[in-house]
């Protein structure tokens, strides 16, 4: 009522507002919001709940092994739940548990969510899919192996990003490249290892097998396949791992086994998480728009302008260049 009064408008308009329904002009909408700041007015979520048959909560769930990514999701799923008077919880799953099904099942009774965040690999898992949409759940899928029908999702070019990265590498002029693969779960492991393939199969260069291993996106597996690349007979001038935690495994090896990064062995990553820029050599990789991808899931599940709703949103990577790659020597 005082925001109302202060703002001049009706106690139904101040309630489009705290609800960021669309049909309330601009101006008005900033009129009420200065008026709500300057009587430190915050919306009460079970008021609201109470109101709407809304609870006012978004949940991110995910089974993700490499923090930066999972932190940077959050990161941008806040930023937006907050712009629209929500709130994140944050579902930390294991697929592998035998209760696996009965926690989100659990979860979805208890807390009466108004839309979930589905990170990789859950966007791609059959069984929670089916039970979200035989419960009516809304929900957004994070770079899915395939579209979900009608469900819009949020991705990027993984394909184009890997060969971006590995035409980088053969510019520098390196012509044995190593690939630190990805969790097979993930569907992106498998886009970012074709990336890969088509250039070096453009560039006519060879890819030896015994400079291929499977990771899973976790440091220690990049130790492990780092120490299988780099012990044979021959090795490869450079190392493109599928993400930065099992790039800064691959280094770590290189550095027990007296090899220097650059000098010896470039090495390049994926995703530019925090990580990336604290190992030293600093990592080559791609940036990958995680935060902007946890916003855009959370606008997509409140945002009641029918014109965001679209089935995609493929959104902008880069290639950032840094100490970790550099010309193999001569």
């Amino acid at each position: 009522m005082d925001v109302a009064r202060q703002a001049g408008v009706s106690m139904k308009t101040v309630s489009r507002v705290m609800n960021n329904e669309p049909s309330v002009a601009e101006k008005t909408r900033e009129k009420v919001k200065q008026a709500a700041k300057a009587l430190n007015y915050t919306p009460n979520l079970a008021a609201r709940g109470l109101a709407t048959s809304k609870s006012f909560l978004i949940a991110m769930l995910y089974d993700i092994p490499s923090p930066g990514y999972t932190i940077n999701v959050q990161k941008g799923a806040t930023k937006a739940c907050r712009e629209f008077g929500y709130h994140l919880i944050v579902e930390p799953l294991d697929v592998s548990a035998d209760d696996f099904m009965v926690s989100i099942e659990n979860m979805l009774g208890h807390l009466r969510v108004d839309g979930i965040i589905l990170a990789p690999p859950l966007c791609d898992n059959g069984d929670v899919v089916r039970l979200l949409n035989q419960r009516g759940t809304p929900y957004v899928p994070i770079a899915p192996s395939a579209n979900h029908g009608d469900i819009p999702i949020v991705k990027m070019d993984d394909v184009k990003a890997a060969r971006e990265m590995t035409e980088h590498l053969i510019g520098l002029g390196h012509t044995d490249i190593g690939f630190v693969k990805g969790n097979p779960q993930h569907s992106a492991s498998a886009r970012r290892f074709q990336g890969f393939r088509e250039a070096m199969r453009a560039a006519g260069l060879r890819i030896n097998p015994d400079w291929v291993e499977d990771g899973l996106f976790t440091f220690k597996s990049g130790v492990e396949a780092g120490d299988k690349i780099l012990s044979g007979a021959f090795r490869p001038s450079a190392i493109f791992a599928c993400n930065d935690d099992s790039a800064a495994g691959v280094m770590t090896i290189a550095g027990q086994k007296g090899l220097r990064v650059p000098d010896d062995l470039s090495v390049a990553g994926f995703d530019d998480s925090p990580l990336a820029d604290s190992v030293w050599p600093r990592l080559t990789t791609i940036r990958q728009p995680v935060q902007e991808m946890g916003y855009t899931a959370v606008k997509l599940l409140l945002s009641k302008d029918a014109e965001i709703i679209e089935t995609s949103f493929n959104l902008d990577h880069a290639l950032i260049t840094r100490e970790s790659t550099a010309a193999p020597k001569q």
